[in-house]
């Protein structure tokens, strides 16, 4: 399975030095408010922007060089990252300019091997502003274009009375679950067009959640334009998305991300707090959807939830500290908690602080 094997970070943000951090097929970060999982999920941010060749545009929404180094440029001159795949890696390093830009001070395409070693590389070029991955010509850069992009971050927080996933929207926009769902009711009408099989599951896992839920509403024919409608159990009148609790929502748009068929997922896929407005019931059912798709994909998760965590293993947690103004991730392996174990899970070790990533 394809995904991010290992990754080195210095410089960014509040991660002032990450060496060599492997990461599994599922990753759920845990800690406390300003710890640096935020900044970790960024991590990845940071890369889509420079593989779209948007790092200029990024660097200044974020507040310039400053906002990005780990506390500025007076204390960090370089921002160093690389990241690996099954069969290949991508590393560049980036410096802050007087002209408040950071550039390219290195940029490389690692194929078959580690950076520091004799394995094929391409150096991609020195003091450009914009990556250059995306068009190189070499012979190994093509193989680490597959893996940079295929990837994604998610993030279903907003589902006010403006929530674009309440909206209106092209059927034809259904290649691709959206980010922030924006293209939900295309992304379920295709899913029940196309994969009737994973449709019916879908439904039937909300229904899990949700009792009072039926059905999708699906109305026949090409409309332009289509929103999400459901109907309640006992009833034929559709219903409008807003009349959906936030929780049930939010939990619909994890389930159509996580249920849907393999080959239309990303090979890794990151979601910021998805727990947020679930009922504890719904967390454990999400938590069985992360353990079926990270057989299949990669998983990168910041949480907040004891009754996640309660969940997993411990080798699927993350926990992260702020020490001397810096973020630090630990992965606890089972053997070292074998005899607490016996008697809690890996939610109410944290809740104890046996772990660590507590205020």
């Amino acid at each position: 399975m394809s995904g991010v094997r290992s990754l080195t970070v210095t410089g960014y943000k509040s991660i002032r030095k990450l060496s060599n951090f492997q990461l599994r097929d599922l990753n759920v970060l845990i800690g406390a408010n300003g710890a640096g999982k935020s900044n970790f999920i960024g991590l990845f941010r940071l890369l889509n922007e420079i593989y779209e060749q948007r790092l200029q545009l990024f660097v200044q929404t974020q507040g310039g060089p400053d906002s990005v180094l780990h506390f500025g440029r007076q204390v960090t001159d370089r921002l160093h990252a690389e990241f690996f795949f099954a069969n290949n890696g991508y590393a560049f390093d980036l410096v802050p300019t007087n002209d408040n830009r950071l550039i390219f001070e290195r940029e490389v395409s690692i194929f078959q091997g580690v950076l520091f070693s004799s394995q094929p590389r391409a150096i991609l070029g020195t003091g450009h502003d914009e990556s250059k991955l995306k068009d190189a010509k070499d012979k190994y850069s093509p193989y680490v274009r597959e893996s940079v992009s295929s990837w994604r971050v998610y993030h279903f927080h907003d589902t006010s009375e403006r929530a674009k996933v309440k909206q209106k929207h092209a059927t034809n926009d259904n290649l691709r679950l959206k980010p922030d769902a924006a293209n939900l009711a295309a992304y379920i009408r295709m899913l029940r067009e196309q994969h009737e099989e994973t449709y019916r599951r879908i439904v039937e896992t909300i229904r899990l959640v949700a009792p009072f839920f039926d059905n999708f509403v699906h109305r026949p024919g090409n409309p332009e334009t289509v929103e999400l409608e459901w109907t309640q159990v006992g009833h034929d009148t559709p219903l409008k998305a807003h009349m959906l609790s936030d929780g049930t929502l939010r939990f619909i748009c994890l389930t159509t991300l996580l249920l849907q068929p393999v080959n239309l997922l990303p090979h890794t896929i990151l979601i910021d707090e998805p727990e947020l407005g679930l009922h504890p019931y719904a967390i454990t059912i999400l938590a069985e959807m992360f353990r079926q798709v990270s057989e299949e994909r990669q998983l990168i998760v910041s949480s907040q939830s004891v009754e996640l965590i309660n969940e997993l293993d411990a080798e699927d947690v993350v926990v992260v500290d702020q020490e001397d103004a810096a973020s630090m991730f630990r992965r606890y392996t089972e053997a070292e908690l074998v005899d607490w174990l016996k008697e809690y899970g890996m939610g109410e070790l944290w809740k104890r602080n046996v772990l660590g990533g507590r205020p």
